[in-house]
């Protein structure tokens, strides 16, 4: 039996993905809220455990890591999920718990912290994976101003959150070849009908059920493939900044810096 982590469990994407895997794995169900995490496993029935964490502040994530590398003795998959949309139109620009653009933290530096943590459990337990929910929606990111407190618009904050876990994909395939861990990005599906799709005011255009099913052909097939970007079921080519390495050098540089400033 497989143990699968998925982040942002408790809603859309990752509620239906841990109702499909719960029947043959043990799913890691993470959410904010202790309720809905209570009631994404009821849901999910199978084989289920619950994790607590606010992604929008790095020490949790940070507490997160360490619950998950006391509790369980392997991790098989990471299904970093969890993000928040451009919110609803006319929103303006928002912040973390430690002060960093929201998107960028919550889409992007959570998941690269926690997965950075969690990397020697992934090798120990290899062949594993880490498969980062990612969007076609791209935009590169400025480095002069990588938090965008000026220029803010919604759509550009989520699309460069976006493309750093692409960056980062890349960046962690080519760290851990050869180790047994695969790493890929996708793009699910196009506005599918999930709670931050109608925040946003988009028309919804695909099923969850298409998101799911992309989803899972990364964690269940494609063994020993690492490194690529996938939209929907068909490999595809990223924005031209996630091909740049030292581009993505100035990324691991910026990300490091900022969870080492916010943990202290």
């Amino acid at each position: 039996m497989r143990t699968i982590l998925i982040t942002g469990a408790t809603d859309g994407l990752g509620r239906e993905l841990a109702r499909r895997l719960a029947a043959d794995d043990r799913v890691i169900v993470h959410g904010r809220d202790p309720e809905r995490v209570r009631q994404a496993r009821a849901e999910a029935g199978g084989t289920t455990e619950g994790v607590l964490a606010d992604l929008a502040d790095l020490r949790q994530v940070d507490r997160l890591a360490d619950e998950v590398l006391d509790r369980f003795d392997r991790i098989d998959v990471l299904v970093n999920n969890a993000g928040v949309g451009g919110g609803p139109p006319g929103s303006g620009r928002e912040e973390s718990r430690d002060g960093l653009e929201l998107r960028f933290a919550v889409n992007y530096l959570a998941g690269y912290h926690l997965t950075r943590r969690l990397i020697p459990l992934l090798v120990k337990s290899a062949p594993s994976r880490v498969v980062n929910v990612a969007s076609a929606g791209q935009q590169a990111i400025d480095f002069a101003d990588p938090m965008l407190t000026r220029g803010y618009g919604r759509q550009r904050a989520y699309s460069q959150s976006k493309l750093a876990q692409i960056m980062f994909t890349f960046d962690l395939a080519e760290e851990l070849a050869g180790q047994g861990v695969t790493v890929n990005a996708l793009h699910p599906a196009t506005y599918m009908d999930t709670t931050m799709v109608r925040e946003a005011g988009a028309p919804v255009m695909s099923t969850v059920e298409e998101g799911v099913a992309a989803t899972l052909r990364l964690i269940d097939g494609l063994d020993g493939v690492s490194g690529r970007y996938f939209n929907g079921q068909r490999e595809s080519r990223a924005d031209a900044q996630a091909y740049d390495r030292a581009e993505r050098k100035r990324l691991r540089e910026l990300s490091d810096d900022l969870v080492r400033r916010a943990l202290g």
